[in-house]
């Protein structure tokens, strides 16, 4: 694979520094992008960045994975309208430690020969005291090259403090670290970061007798209606099943609009090109189809086989008639869990379950479902009261732990559309 030729294919070729097609016809040669652990988990959005390093091992490279523990202390004004509130030290540890072993899942391989490499800033950070920085780090670019930079220039008339003007001073140093220590002569990212992957170019130039590094960035993406990409009503999709289950990582590809279908199977589908081609092909006769294609492709490879499978499952669940009472009870802690997120639900002491409570005070003083008994009475005389898909007859009947699914789960429905989950706790 030509890594260039297979990005500009795909669409995420933005830009990219002369000569670095020459560097990569030699396989084996190394590259990195930066992630700033700033967000408790990575999200589809960084994933842009994740395909680009996928296809670079895949053309026979190595990629490094920069992550930001010193960086993301400090933030990146790039695209940013004002000063980010800044991080405790203990909180990007965590997003750190938890963002690493998401990569282990997404890339594979990391810590194997020739397989991708997780690298800190913190460690080139953590040892040097602020003189050695402004003297050795600070001295090597001068202001006016860094105001020339947009992620400044664009900032000034808002405000710019110090300490995210630096940042560009600190992306420099990290490219110039992995150039010296891990002999990584590309640095790649999203567009927004040209002018901090070229400070780091330029401070390598002045750094390093004949030091030549090299930039590679991908197109900001947005969606055919103007808006980010990797966003929902709801905010972020992120990488996380507890922050964002599968069937809603699912169902994000299944609403997407048909417009940006050919370029989102082209960025992140890893099926060959004359599989993509014919699925574009299919676009306008079935979109709905390719969709589900795509879908199923992400989710089995962000998550799992197992987590794709669920999510058939959640949407019988909800939509399928005939899913039946010995079926639900068959469910395990995961499905469940999945389909609580996606409808209204509530948890409750376990211990009100100890000796028993009757369904209607369970449905009204408890849960709040329904606002009154009689309510709840009416509903059962309509025949439309139902406990884990079994129709409810008596409104005083009593509720106990043996009515919990999996231990934990409850699911109320009333009418044909209104669910409820309850979820029993401590």
């Amino acid at each position: 694979m030509d890594f260039l030729k297979e990005l500009e294919w795909r669409g995420m070729l933005h830009d990219h520094t002369p000569g670095v097609s020459e560097i990569l016809r030699d396989k084996g040669s190394r590259a990195y992008i930066g992630f700033d652990p700033t967000a408790p988990s990575l999200t589809i959005g960084n994933y842009v960045q994740i395909m680009l390093l996928t296809l670079f091992r895949k053309a026979g490279h190595q990629p490094i994975i920069l992550m930001g523990g010193a960086t993301g202390l400090i933030g990146d004004p790039s695209f940013k309208d004002s000063e980010r509130e800044l991080k405790s030290p203990e909180e990007l540890e965590a997003n750190l430690a938890h963002q690493s072993e998401q990569f282990h899942k997404l890339l594979g391989g990391i810590g194997e020969e020739s397989g991708p490499m997780i690298v800190n800033n913190k460690d080139f950070y953590q040892n040097m005291n602020v003189l050695t920085f402004l003297r050795d780090v600070g001295k090597s670019l001068t202001v006016n090259y860094m105001l020339a930079k947009d992620s400044v220039k664009n900032r000034l008339d808002t405000g710019l403090s110090f300490t995210e003007f630096s940042y560009q001073l600190l992306q420099a140093y990290d490219f110039y670290h992995l150039y010296k220590n891990y002999d990584c002569k590309i640095q790649m990212g999203g567009s927004d970061q040209w002018g901090n992957i070229t400070s780091g170019s330029e401070y390598i130039r002045r750094n390093v007798e004949g030091g030549k590094a090299y930039a590679v960035t991908s197109p900001l993406l947005t969606k055919a209606d103007g808006s980010k990409f990797g966003k929902s009503e709801d905010g972020n999709i992120w990488l996380d099943k507890d922050l964002t289950s599968p069937y809603q990582f699912y169902q994000f590809w299944i609403n997407a609009d048909d417009r940006d279908l050919s370029r989102f199977i082209r960025i992140f589908s890893l099926k060959t090109r004359k599989e993509i081609q014919a699925l574009e092909e299919e676009i306008n006769n079935n979109p709905r189809e390719v969709k589900k294609i795509l879908a199923e492709e992400m989710t089995t490879r962000i998550h799992s086989k197992s987590a794709t499978e669920a999510v058939d499952t959640v949407s019988s669940l909800l939509f399928d008639k005939k899913f039946t009472a010995e079926r639900l009870e068959t469910l395990n802690s995961e499905i469940l869990q999945m389909v609580a997120m996606e409808i209204p639900n509530k948890t409750v002491n376990i211990g009100l379950l100890g000796e028993g409570i009757s369904l209607s005070e369970m449905l009204t003083e408890h849960l709040g479902f329904f606002s009154s008994k009689s309510e709840v009475r009416r509903t059962i005389k309509g025949n439309a009261l139902s406990i884990n898909k079994r129709k409810v007859s008596d409104a005083e009947q009593l509720l106990d732990r043996h009515d919990l699914i999996a231990e934990k789960y409850m699911l109320i429905e009333s009418g044909k559309k209104k669910k409820f989950m309850v979820l029993a706790g401590s």
